[in-house]
């Protein structure tokens, strides 16, 4: 169990606890090693119980920590300590998508479009490294203070659909694709799927499909058509709406085939919103040659039996499109796509877990053994693919044979080759001591890092990357390993690999026309740290970028600022200011934000008038006019400095008071100062003050004493002249203090 106050991971101290979700619990921490704050998201006991999950949790877990962009919440590290499985993310401050949305019920076509850009933008750096998110959705979508839009949770969602453990949490089903729904595979097109309804959600303030059980939705996205956005909101450009329509296709043939396509469409929106680009794939499309290989042909006898196929000459086919309904159903059977062999096509490689429960690879032998080949139907080779003048089993036994005598020369080849050179001698034995889940380190230097980063996920080793200039090196090649070649290292461990950045630094792109987001990904994903300036153009385009210093071409050092002017349009452009008193600092920075109002200096001061932590004041009176990307100054509330005081006492006779006027004050303890001073002859007296300064806000009560002054008469026995008995009286002032207490107003 998790608590505040331990450290995991010998670095990682668990500071406090900052959102739960149906996986994992997430808690806010600092990494003594590098002196900085993370995320670390630890897996609820239901899941860690499970190994078989647990494997391909830290799998997906890994291969997602190799990704690196502005766009992604980068994930750091991951671990196991006491039974508890977690993984390292970084920490962003901000709001999700999810509550931006419903804070604005709805958001701006050009706002939702940029963010979409940003979001697609991430998605398409871990489709380009093979990694499929299969959970787009609002709530995984985090918007940063600063603004930046960043997708969460990759990697998290394949590891549990690989293990049938899914989330029934209507969250999901909301965003999920027909072909998730049905309990299919997913790819990259299901992500773009995802997207749409997002985009959707963006744009309108809900979601397309709704109902009372996951069930009814999910059947709503496998059978209703797709409403359009401009029902809900009829401003919404042709272009836009034709974007959600082909991200939303039931058929994922007829999405975008990835997303620099959609991406490409969102940025022409920006530009010709209402003009009708978009290139929407017809119904059944035209069907695409493709080759069908003896590995293609093994997986469709497996799942299918040993039926008869017809083959042209070469193996040659048509790939046509599945239109009729029962086709359809007969391809979406749960059981065909449960396979995880099918998700290995589109990433890439193969994962060994995938495989060891299925029937057809726990007996090597069933491939290997010649009864293989004799358990394939004869017709196969009967119908229109007998070779000339040869009987078919007769060429079936005759390939059987060559494949063996080809396997038992090679290997003779290869004993005889390794065993002069001392292979088989050392080698052997440091085969039979590597233990089960370790690999051998191999180098990887003097090679392209993307290579290098292949190879290495291909042992299910995980990279973390850091840049160095190199007059040696050419750039983007790697100048060294953390790791020797040939050391035994546990799978999943992480390979620290210098880059080489070339001599000088890394030349800037140019950014000069791009948008204010697209120009600040270029230049931070070479490494750049951005600084922004604002300036109206009569002639560039509002939110375009102006200029750029240093200009394109020039060199310079990975983490060296460029400087990007942002147009604001027309000189004569100008904007409302927004009222932000009253409002916390964390919701008047969103506000600005939204209003294209920059952010000036923040100070802090006493109010009477606003509670502490809200905004006392700002530079600009709310509603005047101003230019698009004006700073405004905030001061922040302190609260109360100027406090007051009050009491209600009754203060009581003295001791010895015989009657007569008693003079009665009031004073301060602390400083002396009387405070109230009055004169009564009939006691109790009546004691109320009010509206008694004081300085210290933080003070609750004061001391304070009342001090009664009175004469009294002392009568003692005595003598008179005569020498008689008798009683003398006197006459004394006496002073009588009570303490009281002052409390604040």
């Amino acid at each position: 169990m998790i608590n505040v106050g331990m450290i995991i991971g010998e670095r990682y101290e668990i500071l406090e606890k900052i959102g739960t979700g149906g996986m994992s619990d997430v808690y806010k921490a600092k990494c003594h090693k590098l002196n900085r704050f993370v995320a670390v998201k630890v897996l609820k006991s239901e899941f860690s119980e499970n190994k078989s999950f647990v494997s391909k949790f830290w799998t997906e877990a890994q291969a997602a920590a190799g990704l690196m962009h502005p766009n992604i919440v980068n994930v750091y590290d991951v671990g196991e300590e006491y039974d508890i499985y977690y993984i390292v993310m970084e920490l962003v401050e901000g709001i999700t998508l999810k509550d931006y949305i419903e804070k604005k019920a709805r958001l701006s076509i050009k706002e939702a479009i940029s963010i979409a850009i940003q979001v697609s933008m991430g998605i398409e750096a871990a489709h380009n490294n093979h990694i499929i998110h299969r959970d787009i959705k609002p709530q995984n979508i985090i918007i940063s203070k600063e603004g930046k839009v960043k997708v969460t949770d990759f990697g998290i969602a394949r590891a549990a659909t690989s293990d049938t453990i899914t989330s029934n949490a209507m969250g999901s089903v909301h965003y999920t694709s027909p072909e998730q729904a049905r309990g299919g595979y997913s790819d990259a097109k299901s992500d773009i799927y995802s997207l749409g309804i997002t985009l959707f959600e963006m744009l309108t303030g809900r979601v397309p499909f709704d109902g009372e059980t996951t069930v009814s939705i999910a059947i709503k996205h496998i059978q209703e058509e797709f409403p359009s956005p401009r029902n809900y909101i009829p401003e919404i450009p042709l272009s836009v709406e034709q974007i959600i329509f082909k991200c939303t296709q039931k058929n994922p043939d007829r999405r975008y085939g990835k997303m620099e396509e959609l991406i490409g469409d969102l940025k022409r929106s920006l530009l010709t919103p209402d003009e009708d680009f978009v290139k929407m794939i017809p119904l059944g499309g035209d069907g695409e040659t493709k080759a069908i290989s003896d590995e293609d042909m093994k997986k469709i006898k497996r799942h299918t039996g040993n039926i008869e196929v017809e083959l042209p000459p070469y193996h040659m086919v048509e790939r046509v499109k599945e239109e009729e309904d029962e086709e359809y159903e007969e391809y979406s059977d749960e059981d065909y796509y449960e396979d995880e062999e099918y998700d290995s096509d589109y990433y890439g490689e193969e994962d060994d877990d995938y495989y060891e429960d299925d029937e057809y690879y726990e007996d090597d032998e069933y491939y290997e053994d010649d009864e293989y080949y004799e358990e394939e139907d004869e017709d196969y080779y009967d119908d229109g693919y007998e070779k000339e003048g040869m009987d078919p089993k007769m060429d079936k036994l005759m390939t059987a044979l060559a494949i063996v005598a080809v396997l038992i020369v090679g290997s003779i080849a290869l004993f005889l080759a390794g065993k002069a050179v001392g292979f088989f001698k050392d080698g052997a034995k440091a085969i039979t001591e590597k233990g089960e889940g370790q690999v051998s380190m191999i180098s990887v230097m003097g090679i392209d890092f993307e290579e290098a980063k292949a190879k290495l996920n291909e042992l299910e080793l995980g990279v973390q990357e850091t840049y160095e200039n190199s007059n040696d090196i050419e750039k983007g090649k790697v100048i060294s390993q953390d790791k020797e070649e040939g050391i035994l290292l546990e799978k999943h461990t992480t390979i620290g690999l210098v880059v080489s950045l070339g001599k000088g630094g890394i030349e800037i792109p140019s950014v000069v026309g791009k948008t204010e987001a697209e120009g600040k990904v270029a230049l931070e994903e070479e490494g750049f740290i951005v600084e922004k300036e604002y300036s109206d153009s009569d002639t560039v385009e509002e939110k375009l970028i102006i200029s750029q210093r240093p200009g394109a071409g020039a060199n310079l050092e990975k983490g060296g600022i460029v400087t990007i002017v942002i147009s604001t349009g027309k000189s004569t452009q100008e904007i409302e200011m927004p009222e932000l008193r009253g409002q916390t600092e964390a919701n008047a920075k969103l506000t600005l934000s939204a209003s294209r109002v920059l952010l000036g200096k923040i100070e802090e001061a006493y109010s009477d008038e606003y509670p502490l932590g809200t905004v006392a004041a700002q530079s600009y009176t709310p509603g005047t006019k101003v230019a698009e990307g004006t700073s405004v100054d905030l001061v922040i509330s302190l609260g109360s400095q100027n406090v007051t005081y009050k009491c209600s006492y009754s203060v009581i006779a003295p001791a010895g008071y015989t009657g007569g006027t008693a003079q009665i004050a009031v004073i301060r303890d602390d400083t002396g100062e009387i405070l109230h001073t009055a004169s009564t002859e009939i006691f109790p007296y009546p004691l109320n003050l009010t509206g008694i300064a004081g300085e210290d806000p933080g003070v609750l009560a004061l001391n304070a004493t009342v001090t009664i002054t009175y004469m009294t008469d002392t009568s003692v026995p005595g003598v008179d002249e005569a020498g008689n008995p008798t009683v003398i009286t006197t006459t004394e002032q006496r002073a009588e203090n009570q303490p009281i207490l002052l409390t604040k107003e």
